[in-house]
């Protein structure tokens, strides 16, 4: 079998002129950038399309990641894929991939296999440089602020309560602390960097609706507090228009194409286990009149990032999902019912049917949110036909319907299985969506219902951080906002080592944080990593271009 970057070179790309026509683009719609992809420009296309009736939403999902693997991102694809194959008019809407985890240890994001979207080595490096002008623009910020505070501080800047951080798109731990300000240029004080795709700035580029809403996200990012414990925010430095001009062309979503020419629009990538885990709404908007079905995914577990799809980025977006597609994986199903990654190739019945039970509580969560759900099992050589039949007899009792995909050996071929199941499903079974939550309950009822009906934890511990932060935004007038959990995507509690479905645990809230230009708190639980560190040997090392201008080693 080949690799996926060769899998990716070998693919005939059309123009995407051409994939433009084919959801009704024309090249002046288009703002390209080479011959194979290119921004949709907002201007021109969304007035002409913003009054069509949406087309089905597809959200695409997961049970707790293991280091087996899912196949979330390569499941979206085949299923794309496979929805075109079948003669129905389907878009395809994804993250971008951060440069941090592509040198680091998890590789490229472009799917797998023959479920691929390309040009797979661009989208995986320097793309369109959306990630770049969100660094540009948060660093922006941040160089306004520490100027500002070194320039007189007529804003009374407490250098203390600075809770704005730098960024850049890459795995470094030796930034996670620092020392800024030394020798008389600046107010010394202790600073950090977070990975780009961690920012605000993101979340906001990814939440924002057209330009000047993004432009008034930004003027509300809180960037610290004066002496006396008065907000400050980007509004009150005068920075939220330059960031705007900075992040004025990242804002217009990219078309790329599929290994098999499907339409896919890949813009923006927030952190899932921090923030909302989604692709742009202004893609997902735009995909929704441009084609009858659209396939997104949400990031991490149903836990993380679908729960936050149903509660932040449908809502914010006008959008509701009709049905919902849970990838799961026998191999990842034992290992949360205990067995050894080194031992995943045996057939193990009994580890496995322990292991279901963490699939069965990403589907009744998912039930919790009145949308129909769709069982995908990628499979694996290593699947035996038993196991396979016991996944499909327990998801059968649980009220489900369960699909075998094959979209990474097969591409869209290999998912038409599941793209006929998921459109059975759609018929069948309207959705009935609705939140877990209202914005406007008090935070710690937020808070408590996503743990005890999502995780399944007995309740919840406050700090006196975290209770003090409560207070103070409270205060402010910011309690009537979403909440983000960042929390370990490795288990459905906040100890990442409980794997399965745990029982009988508290969640710890060590801090509560605000988003208020993205318009949500984030509730901060366990160890949450916003600056990853490399491996011993970090994927970089295989990573290499040839005088012709190939380049290996890129998952």
């Amino acid at each position: 079998m080949k690799t996926d970057i060769e899998i990716a070179q070998a693919a005939k790309m059309k123009p995407i002129v051409e994939i433009g026509k084919m959801i009704g683009l024309s090249e002046d719609d288009l703002e390209l950038y080479g011959k194979y992809k290119a921004k949709v420009n907002l201007k021109t296309v969304w007035p002409r399309v913003k009054d069509r009736p949406n087309g089905k939403l597809i959200l695409s999902t997961a049970i707790t990641p293991t280091p087996a693997g899912e196949g979330k991102t390569t499941t979206t694809v085949g299923l794309g894929q496979a929805l075109n194959r079948m003669g129905k008019k389907a878009i395809i809407a994804l993250r971008e991939p951060s440069l941090g985890p592509s040198f680091g240890v998890k590789g490229g994001a472009a799917g797998g296999g023959y479920a691929q979207v390309v040009p797979m080595d661009d989208i995986n490096l320097h793309f369109t440089g959306d990630i770049h002008a969100v660094t540009t623009a948060h660093n922006l910020l941040s160089a306004m602020l520490d100027n500002h505070i070194f320039q007189g501080n007529a804003l009374a800047i407490d250098p203390v309560e600075v809770v704005w951080k730098r960024v850049m798109d890459l795995n470094e731990r030796a930034l996670r602390n620092i020392i800024v300000g030394l020798r008389g240029q600046g107010v010394p004080r202790e600073e950090s960097f977070m990975i780009s795709v961690a920012s605000e700035v993101m979340a906001i580029l990814c939440l924002s609706t057209d330009l000047m809403d993004l432009k008034e996200r930004l003027s509300r990012i809180i960037v610290g507090y004066t002496y006396d414990g008065k907000p400050v925010t980007a509004k009150h430095l005068k920075a939220s228009g330059a960031m705007t001009v900075v992040l004025k062309d990242a804002i217009n979503p990219n078309l790329v194409q599929t290994l098999e020419n499907s339409p896919a629009f890949v813009h923006g990538g927030p952190f899932a286990n921090i923030a909302h885990g989604a692709n742009t709404i202004i893609a997902t908007r735009l995909a929704l009149k441009l084609a009858d079905y659209v396939v997104t995914e949400a990031g991490f577990g149903a836990d993380l990032g679908a729960e936050k799809f149903m509660d932040l980025t449908s809502r914010v977006g006008g959008f509701k999902p009709d049905a919902v597609v849970l990838v799961a994986t026998v191999r990842a199903l034992k290992m949360h019912g205990g067995v050894a990654k080194d031992n995943l190739k045996e057939e193990n019945l009994e580890a496995l049917a322990r292991g279901m039970a963490n699939l069965e509580k990403h589907i009744e969560n998912i039930n919790k949110f009145g949308v129909p759900a769709v069982v995908a099992i990628n499979r694996f050589p290593t699947d035996t036909e038993s196991e396979l039949a016991l996944v499909a007899e327990k998801v059968a009792a649980m009220g489900s319907v369960v699909a075998l995909s094959e979209v990474w050996a097969k591409g869209g071929e290999g998912g038409l299985e599941l793209a006929q199941k998921v459109l059975e499903t759609i018929e069948k079974k309207p959705t009935q969506y609705r939140p877990l939550y209202e914005w406007d309950w008090p935070i710690k009822k937020k808070i408590e219902t996503i743990v005890r009906e999502i995780y399944g934890a007995d309740g919840v511990v406050y700090t006196k951080e975290a209770d003090r932060a409560i207070r103070r935004f409270t205060k402010m007038g910011l309690d009537k906002t979403p909440i983000m959990m960042a929390k370990t995507q490795y288990s459905l509690s906040d100890d990442p080592n409980l794997l399965g479905r745990p029982t009988g645990f508290n969640v710890t809230v060590r801090d509560v944080r605000a988003s208020a230009g993205a318009g949500f708190l984030v509730a901060l639980t366990g160890e949450i990593m916003t600056m990853p560190g490399l491996p011993k040997v970090p994927a970089a090392e295989a990573i290499d271009i040839f005088e012709d201008g190939t380049i290996i080693g890129l998952f």
